[in-house]
């Protein structure tokens, strides 16, 4: 089956199960009650899974200080993903302009201006403003859960336009950081086995944009600082990454000013589930309905 009939095949089956609810535009889709009900039961996995980091659990909005990704110069990298916020800052003769262009189906975007807020492409950019300053001993461990938003709108399923991630965000010593992130690997690994996912672990690339940004992949790729745990999902030529695991180095560190107790630029790394990945993963291979999921399956989302 080619990658396009996988995507239509699987798209049609979550719809028809009432897993998916079809809103129009492109990687944009409402979630069932039963799909949510596996997203929650595998979020819950995560977190046991976690427990013994201790993480410190935070909650951000979906929108984000723009000034952010101006520092961390996101635009630099990947202004094919951004979504920036507009609204409307005129006068009453310029609202009714804009609500007749409205109403005759014409570009009303010239109405607009940009807001101070985007959506949040990640949902860890937000939390590194807010560990600016010394770190205690033996760094910070941070869990996140929220939604993050890539302008990629696509007809295949996996490929979403605003999708959840559970993230640990661990910041600290490059030691203790890489430690982390490679333990994290493998943890990763055998969560998504244990539920009957076949993976695949490699090397990746984030998506920069550009000539740049194939020498900055190049680079990502030689220092493994990227890694992404695969499973056909719609292709089996094509694997879906379903979880990434990230070393920042001193990136982060340096730009918002973050410090290990000793006083030395601190390292981050994250980790990342691709929350609906993870499900609609779940439903290929096992089937759309949960009910006749296999038991060791369920024991582990229904303990």
């Amino acid at each position: 089956m080619s990658a396009t009939n996988g995507a239509q095949s699987l798209y049609d089956g979550l719809v028809a199960h009432g897993l998916l609810v079809p809103v129009g535009a492109a990687g944009v889709f409402g979630r069932g009650a039963v799909f949510e009900d596996v997203l929650d039961r595998f979020n819950a996995l995560v977190t046991r899974t976690g427990a013994s980091d201790r993480a410190e659990s935070v909650m951000f909005p979906p929108v984000i200080d723009r000034r952010v990704l101006d520092r961390v110069r996101y635009l630099e990298s990947f202004p094919q993903l951004c979504g920036s916020v507009h609204s409307f800052f005129g006068d009453p003769k310029r609202a009714a302009e804009l609500a007749e262009q409205s109403a005759q189906g014409g570009d009303w975007g010239p109405y607009l201006g940009q807001t101070g807020v985007v959506l949040a492409p990640a949902c860890c950019y937000p939390l590194y403003p807010t560990l600016a300053g010394t770190l205690p001993p033996g760094g910070r461990v941070v869990s996140l859960l929220g939604w993050a938003y890539r302008h990629e709108p696509s007809a295949e399923p996996t490929r979403m336009q605003a999708f959840r991630v559970r993230e640990f965000i661990r910041a600290g010593a490059p030691d203790e950081v890489l430690e982390w992130r490679d333990r994290w690997l493998d943890l990763g690994v055998g969560l998504l086995e244990s539920l009957g996912l076949p993976t695949q672990t490699d090397v990746a690339t984030d998506p920069f944009f550009g000539r740049r940004g194939k020498m900055m992949g190049a680079s990502q790729k030689e220092q493994k600082l990227k890694f992404e745990v695969m499973v056909p999902v719609i292709s089996e030529t094509e694997p879906t990454a379903l979880c990434s695991f990230n070393y920042h180095q001193d990136k982060f560190g340096a730009e918002f000013d973050i410090l290990t107790a000793d006083g030395a630029v601190a390292h981050t790394a994250c980790l990342g589930f691709g929350m609906e990945r993870v499900v609609m993963a779940l439903f290929k291979v096992h089937g759309f309905v949960p009910e006749s999921w296999p038991a060791a399956v369920r024991r582990q989302l229904w303990p």
